[in-house]
């Protein structure tokens, strides 16, 4: 338990930085949290950061806080989550306090409104970092690539609602490994 909590300050810092130097939501947190929690700590593995992505999307919240929460408790207990969760959603909580104090001040101007647009450019190429990573660890088959593509297809054009996508990805997800499974026995 003491070698646990020898951790806590060091999950704290680590995903305060993530936290502090990150624009533009959880998904724009994925490379920097992969990053910092796979290649550079080794707090956890790939496979267990693609299993904790697919949990932190599935769970309600922002996926950064349910990444940040899961990784903490995989590595230091409760304790840890609440490191790591506090880590991740103080830096937000300072600069919003401080931007809510200037807001006034600032709103019309063009300098902060070029500033977020360069922002969203930047928070765009991450998305697609971290897409593109993630793409390269799921298994490819003909299944996969159908079941993308519906969930593609429901979200842009009928504005499908995320949970219910989720819901039906974990349920085509069963009964195909189900059907594979039992196919194999039979052989």
């Amino acid at each position: 338990m003491k070698n646990k909590l020898k951790e806590l300050p060091g999950l704290f810092l680590t995903f305060f930085k993530i936290g502090a130097f990150t624009f533009g939501g959880g998904y724009a947190m994925i490379p920097l949290i992969q990053r910092e929690t796979v290649t550079s700590k080794k707090y956890i593995s790939d496979d267990e950061m693609l299993d904790i992505i697919a949990i932190s999307e599935s769970t309600p919240g922002p996926i950064s806080i349910n990444a940040a929460t899961f990784i903490g408790q995989r590595v230091a207990g409760i304790a840890g989550a609440i490191a790591a969760t506090l880590g991740t959603v103080l830096p937000s909580f300072i600069i919003i306090l401080a931007i809510a104090n200037l807001l006034d001040l600032v709103h019309d101007s063009d300098i902060v409104r070029y500033a977020f647009t360069g922002i969203r450019a930047g928070v765009m190429a991450l998305v697609v970092k971290a897409w593109i990573s993630m793409y390269g660890k799921i298994d490819k088959n003909v299944f996969a690539y159908i079941i993308a593509g519906i969930c593609f297809i429901a979200v842009v054009f009928f504005n499908v609602y995320a949970p219910y996508l989720i819901l039906f990805c974990g349920a085509a997800g069963a009964v195909y490994s189900a059907v594979r499974a039992g196919g194999g026995r039979a052989k």
